[in-house]
C-alpha cells in the first residue's frame, strides 16, 4: 500500500472512529465510487493537501515521471504519491470548468463518452513507430526514447469523488507526456516546471499553479534566472492562448502532421531545450521499433 494511502486509511481510524461508532452521528465516508476509489471528508483531503503539498516540494516533477527513478531510489515512489494526491486534493472547481470545457468540444465529447486510457497495453508504441516522419505517433515515440520514459507510470486516481471527474484528472495525467511532445520538452525539473506555467495557464489547476510557484526555488540560479527570463513569458502567453488541450483526443490524430497539430492548436516552439539524449539517438531507436512487431488486432 503506498504512503498516501496508508495516511489517509491511520487517521480515517482513529481521530473519527466516534464517528463511525456513534448512533446518532452521520457516517462521513461513502462507499467507494469507482475502483481505487479513497472517500475523504472535509479534514482529511486538507489534511493531505497540506502535506502532500509540503513532500511535493522536494521534486517538483510531476506524477509518473517519478517512477522512472525507483529502480535506484525506493523513496521515488512516496514523491509520486505525493505528488498526484496533490493534484486530486486541490483540484476544487477546475475540474468541474474542465469537463464543462470538453463538453463544447466535439472532440472533447468524444473523450468524455469513450474514456480512452493512455498505457502501453492500449497503444502499439511499435505500430506508433511505423507512422512517418513528422506525423504526432511517430514524433511521440521518439521523444518518448529520447526521455527514457514509458506511459505506464501514471498513478490512478484515488481521491476524487466524481467518477467523471476523476477521469478528466486521469486524462489530464496521462497525456501529460502529449504535452511534452508537442512543446518539445525534455522532462528534468527546470523544463518540468516550464511545462507547468503552460499547464496553469491552459488548464488552470492549481497543482500547476503550486508547483510553478514553488518548484524553481529548488534550481541553480542560473537555471532560475532561464525559466523566468526565456520560458516563463512563452508558457504564458502561449499557454494563456492555445485551445484548451484537454480536448484534443490525441490518439485520433497519430497520422496528423505534428506542425499542423500545432498550427491548428496555436501552440509555438519555446526557446531550444537541452537534451540529454541526442535526437538521432532517439530517431534510430524509434526506427528498430517501426521493424518490430506489431499487437495483434
Amino acid at each position: 500500500m503506498s504512503l498516501t494511502r496508508s495516511f489517509a486509511s491511520s487517521f480515517r481510524m482513529r481521530p473519527f472512529l466516534y464517528l463511525q461508532t456513534s448512533p446518532n452521528s452521520r457516517r462521513y465516508l461513502s462507499a467507494p465510487a469507482y475502483p481505487g476509489h479513497i472517500p475523504l471528508n472535509w479534514f482529511e483531503n486538507a489534511v493531505l493537501a497540506v502535506g502532500s503539498g509540503v513532500m511535493s516540494l522536494a521534486d517538483p516533477r510531476r506524477g509518473g515521471k517519478q517512477f522512472f527513478l525507483l529502480s535506484t531510489n525506493p523513496s521515488s515512489e512516496v514523491l509520486t504519491d505525493m505528488v498526484a494526491a496533490l493534484g486530486e486534493t486541490t483540484a476544487g472547481p477546475s475540474l468541474p470548468r474542465l469537463r464543462e470545457i470538453m463538453l463544447e468540444d466535439e472532440e472533447g465529447r468524444s473523450i468524455l463518452k469513450e474514456r480512452p486510457r493512455v498505457n502501453t497495453d492500449t497503444i502499439d508504441m511499435n505500430a506508433l513507430a511505423q507512422y512517418p516522419d513528422g506525423s504526432f505517433g511517430r514524433a511521440y515515440v521518439t521523444w518518448l526514447e529520447r526521455c527514457g520514459v514509458t506511459p505506464d507510470t501514471r498513478e490512478p486516481v484515488h481521491y476524487i469523488d466524481d467518477p467523471e471527474l476523476a477521469y478528466v484528472m486521469q486524462r489530464y495525467r496521462e497525456c501529460h507526456d502529449f504535452y511534452h511532445c508537442i512543446t518539445n520538452m525534455p522532462v528534468s525539473v527546470e523544463y518540468e516546471l516550464a511545462l507547468k506555467f503552460f499547464e496553469f495557464a491552459n488548464l488552470g489547476l492549481p497543482m500547476a499553479g503550486f508547483g510553478a510557484a514553488l518548484g524553481h526555488l529548488r534550481l541553480t540560479a542560473a537555471k532560475r534566472k532561464r525559466l523566468f527570463a526565456e520560458y516563463v513569458p512563452w508558457a504564458l502567453k502561449c499557454g494563456g492562448t492555445a485551445k484548451s488541450l484537454i480536448t484534443v483526443y490525441w490518439e485520433k490524430r497519430w497520422s496528423q502532421n505534428v506542425e499542423e497539430i500545432k498550427k491548428e492548436l496555436g501552440i509555438w516552439d519555446p526557446p531550444e531545450p537541452t537534451w540529454r539524449k541526442p535526437l538521432s539517438e532517439a530517431k534510430l531507436a524509434a526506427e528498430k521499433r517501426a521493424t518490430a512487431p506489431t499487437k495483434p488486432t
